[in-house]
């Protein structure tokens, strides 16, 4: 069976999801449930927080990828995108001739459907910047539906189903499965639309920094006239894009005085930041906000935007902002154990690193930061950002290195070298380590971490469980 579109799929239907422990799929399993299908689903390394919020929802794991989990045969089956064309339960899926289809079709044909839609996409800031979004349509009582990449601390799920008109989703440019080559983004049906930023990555799909743009290209040709689109007037790339949007809403934010909204900050220390926004600049209102950092900033601001644009009240808006409590994974404090505190965050790109790096280092200004980094995303195990990296830790306090997860099916001279990042970096008279297991690491910060420190660790994906490693010894230090 072919493709099979979802929108008429029976109530009580049997849904199974083959990756069920992806950060969308995930969410949607509980979109799903939450309209009561029945929902399984199977996957190959589930870690939290995703496999803790689908055993919340009552679904157990199958584990791992077997022809097997298909029996009972589902009524239907989303495939996720890390499903590749030869994985025995995609070939069983065909075999049977079960409906099927991604989960980006699913979403937008069944839950966005004809709502009006806010897609949050760009290659750094999505996730933090959806769940601001959320958060504030949430105060300003549109009761939005939503899906993100990550669990907002506000809502403590990672998906709602919209009661109302408004859906808000994290729009990802990683293409939608084997099948369906495109951005997932394409089938969000974009009406107001945030862009973050426009930078090279996905290196396991996008051949170059052209075939990135392109894809984002043909997100603003997807704005219709009457939708929105704010977007970061910083960079001339992401300029340029936006000029493709038709919409006469289409306003840029940033630092420079020339974007529509543009940013001063007043103050920051280690519990809020102030900042005002200037409207054309016209001043439009003085924000408090507990997260740190530029980028943070930047995001912030692309939400207070839209939410002008849209004409919410700035009070409730500013309220809101105040009272974001943040992402799991993004910035995250773990707690702090004999007097070290630490930080887990999702950064991998090295924009990202460089960027988190600096606001930990900003905010705790006079205690030292160990910085601790897996290249573990696709494009970090490469070595097209290999020189980035120096660039990313150059300023950083002290710099460990984990192996790169995983490089077997990528070719020698295309590997990320965790050995040449040291030399470079102690070249520069850093203090850089290099450790082949994460037990190494947690040993090491153990012995040279002390009372005020902090420890921010970085990966994009479980890291062979270094955080409760890491807690169990500092406890056992105390």
């Amino acid at each position: 069976m072919p493709q099979t579109s979802i929108k008429n799929l029976k109530l009580n239907a049997h849904v199974h999801l083959i990756g069920i422990c992806g950060t969308a799929m995930a969410s949607l399993a509980g979109l799903l449930k939450d309209r009561g299908y029945k929902v399984s689903g199977s996957d190959l390394n589930p870690y939290p927080p995703m496999s803790t919020q689908i055993k919340s929802l009552g679904v157990q794991i199958q584990r791992p990828y077997k022809k097997e989990n298909l029996n009972p045969k589902p009524d239907f089956v989303i495939v996720g995108n890390v499903i590749s064309a030869n994985n025995e339960e995609a070939q069983e899926l065909i075999k049977l001739d079960l409906p099927y289809c991604s989960l980006p079709q699913a979403i937008g044909e069944m839950i966005i459907a004809n709502r009006d839609s806010f897609v949050v996409a760009g290659t750094h800031g999505k996730t933090t910047t959806t769940s601001l979004l959320a958060w504030v349509a949430e105060n300003c009582g549109l009761a939005p539906g939503f899906l993100i990449g990550g669990i907002p601390k506000n809502f403590l799920q990672s998906f709602r189903n919209p009661p109302a008109n408004t859906f808000i989703i994290e729009g990802d440019e990683y293409d939608t499965a084997y099948f369906d080559k495109v951005p997932k983004f394409i089938h969000y049906k974009p009406k107001n639309v945030i862009l973050t930023s426009v930078e090279f990555d996905h290196a396991d799909i996008y051949k170059d920094f052209a075939a990135v743009k392109s894809v984002f290209l043909q997100l603003m040709k997807l704005i219709p006239p009457k939708g929105s689109l704010v977007y970061w007037g910083d960079d001339s790339t992401v300029k340029e894009i936006a000029k493709e949007c038709v919409s006469k809403k289409k306003f840029s934010y940033g630092f420079d005085i020339d974007n529509d909204y543009t940013i001063k900050i007043n103050s920051e220390n280690e519990v809020v930041t102030i900042f005002t926004i200037y409207f054309k600049k016209e001043f439009l209102a003085e924000f408090l906000t507990p997260m740190v950092g530029r980028y943070n900033i930047l995001n912030a601001t692309a939400v207070i935007a839209q939410a002008h644009i849209q004409n919410l009240n700035l009070n409730k808006v500013k309220a809101a902002l105040q009272s974001f409590q943040g992402v799991k994974r993004r910035q995250d404090i773990l707690g702090e154990y004999a007097g070290v505190l630490i930080i887990e965050d999702f950064a991998h790109h090295p924009t990202a690193v460089k960027e988190t790096i600096h606001a930990i280092q900003h905010k705790y200004k006079n205690k030292k930061v160990f910085s601790v980094f897996e290249p573990r995303s696709a494009t970090s195990r490469r070595k097209i950002f290999q020189k980035d990296y120096v660039e990313a830790f150059k300023e950083a306090h002290e710099i460990i290195i984990a192996q790169a997860f995983d490089q077997a099916k990528i070719s020698d001279d295309d590997r990320f070298s965790a050995e040449e990042l040291i030399k470079d970096l102690e070249n520069l008279g850093r203090s850089a380590k290099l450790f082949s297991s994460t037990d190494q690491i947690v040993d090491d910060l153990v012995n040279r971490t002390k009372k005020n420190d902090i420890v921010l660790i970085m990966s994009n994906g479980g890291f062979d469980g270094i955080y409760d490693k890491l807690i169990n010894k500092l406890k056992s230090r105390i």
